[in-house]
């Protein structure tokens, strides 16, 4: 994997390891929201929720932008695919070591 790729993915991955910008970004798949309004749920001071947020869109898993006041972030869907791509690739190799571990057993168990 070229390292651009490699750094972005260990962003998403890093960014996704904790359970509040997991939280976001499920909220986020309904559509835009504004930063107070992902805050709502949690129980944490603005300047926290913007930290979060930063995480996210340093991954690049959100974009933000400016509509008069407001900050409505976006999800950015782009970077989950690349890490279930990642995933999937990975779960079909160890499926498939564990297939040959099951027929190897089979093969060598002993017979009554």
């Amino acid at each position: 994997m070229a390292p651009d790729r490699e750094a972005a993915l260990s962003a998403t991955f890093a960014a996704l390891a904790d359970p509040t910008r997991r939280a976001m970004l499920a909220r986020l798949t309904s559509g835009e929201h504004t930063v107070t309004e992902l805050a709502a749920p949690f129980s944490m001071s603005l300047p926290a929720i913007t930290k979060h947020l930063a995480v996210l869109e340093r991954a690049g898993l959100i974009s933000r932008r400016r509509q008069a006041q407001t900050r409505p972030c976006k999800l950015e869907p782009a970077p989950l695919a690349e890490a279930a791509r990642w995933l999937e690739h990975h779960r079909a190799f160890w499926a498939g070591q564990l297939d040959q571990l099951e027929e190897f057993l089979a093969e060598t168990a002993p017979r009554p």
